[in-house]
């Protein structure tokens, strides 16, 4: 089987930080998420060669013992060492090769590694060189099923799911977990080759809707929902959407591992001034003939009540939309924002007799094609 060099799948050199690795398999594990690529196996196979990579790298015990061994693997587990074990230890077949000081290419007294994913999702490489005890994992994988859980390991959370059968974390697990990703099932083997027992699985979250203004979706909101009696604060995070889902872990009545997950589904009012397309929000601004013809600036105001000064050229048509960078609605992840879309509508005055026969005068001094030449 051959050596796969982990590094060069996330695309760090090898004196990457934590915070570089953990960055790089963001970028790449959303690039190729089934998810975003349906029906893509080379975007599948992808993402699981990632995830491998991740799953080592991101623990510093794993990738103390891959960088120990490197492409050497082979020749350690020929002289009989045990996956998981301490390859530099007393009995092992790189024994010997340390420091007068102890301090030497190995890692440390006994190194135990548990692996909790399903092990058929890892390569050949990755099962030889970190699991142990194969057929037990098989069957405490068989024996958990596919049910969804979260657990810390190393630090860091990792988030385990299922998504539409494919074995997979969902791309809002990715990006709320640190770490990598394991597949399958919820139990998984120890590094001394017995299968851990099955978690129960856990009960199905309970759902409710609830309402939020288009300001409150702008700013992010705190709302006091009643559950079974109880009262909870739930804060409303800037930039939610239509469809956008609020998970509150262990809320939805139950408790220990029968407590369910309550998950509120955000429906967002329609406002009398703004229409929202993505972080986008667009609105109109009725300005008068002559600011249309001559220019002016004028004052616009936001979805959150600030009044910006828009400048409108000289000779703008009514219909005309003047985008403004940066002043539309948050978004959920990261600190960026949409545009304002300003669409003018002139507002023509209404005339006495005086004024007709003024504009008359003004309008037969100007020279102004036919509109509905060649139409």
């Amino acid at each position: 089987m051959e050596y796969r060099d982990y590094y060069a799948t996330l695309g760090v050199p090898r004196s990457a930080s934590t915070g570089e690795i953990k960055k790089a398999f963001r970028k790449l594990a959303r690039q190729h998420h089934p998810d975003r690529n349906p029906g893509n196996a080379e975007a599948e196979r992808r993402f699981k060669e990632i995830n491998e990579a991740n799953e080592v790298l991101a623990d510093p015990a794993k990738r103390k013992q891959y960088d120990e061994l490197g492409a050497h693997w082979q020749d350690y587990a020929r002289m009989g060492g045990r996956p998981g074990a301490d390859p530099f230890g007393a009995g092992g077949p790189f024994a010997g090769y340390r420091s007068a000081g102890g301090a030497g290419p190995g890692p440390g007294g006994g190194v135990r590694f548990e692996y909790a994913g399903d092990p058929s999702q890892f390569s050949e490489f990755f099962r030889t060189f970190f699991a142990g005890g194969m057929a037990g994992a098989a069957a405490g994988s068989a024996a958990a099923g596919a049910s969804a859980t979260e657990r810390g390991t190393g630090g860091h959370g990792r988030a385990r799911a299922t998504t539409g059968g494919r074995g997979g974390a969902s791309l809002d697990d990715i990006l709320a977990g640190m770490g990598g990703i394991d597949y399958g099932a919820a139990g998984g083997p120890a590094a001394g080759g017995g299968a851990r027992p099955a978690r129960p699985a856990r009960p199905g979250a309970v759902e409710a809707a609830i309402e939020v203004d288009l300001p409150e979706a702008f700013a992010g909101a705190k709302r006091l929902i009643e559950v079974d009696g109880r009262r909870l604060e739930v804060t409303i995070p800037a930039g939610v959407e239509n469809g956008s889902r609020i998970r509150l872990r262990g809320q939805g009545g139950g408790a220990g591992h029968a407590a369910r997950d309550l998950v509120l589904v955000v429906s967002v009012r329609p406002h009398p001034v703004f229409t929202r397309e993505g972080a986008n929000l667009s609105r109109e601004l009725p300005v008068t003939l002559r600011e249309a013809l001559l220019g002016a600036e004028v004052p616009v105001a936001t979805v959150d009540g600030r009044r910006l000064l828009l400048k409108i050229p000289g000779g703008t048509q009514p219909g005309r939309t003047i985008r403004l960078a940066g002043q539309g609605m948050p978004r959920l992840r990261g600190d960026t924002r949409g545009d304002l879309l300003v669409r003018v509508r002139v507002v023509l005055p209404s005339l006495d007799e005086p004024g007709q026969a003024a504009a008359e005068t003004l309008l037969d001094a100007i020279a102004q094609p036919d509109p509905r030449a060649g139409a």
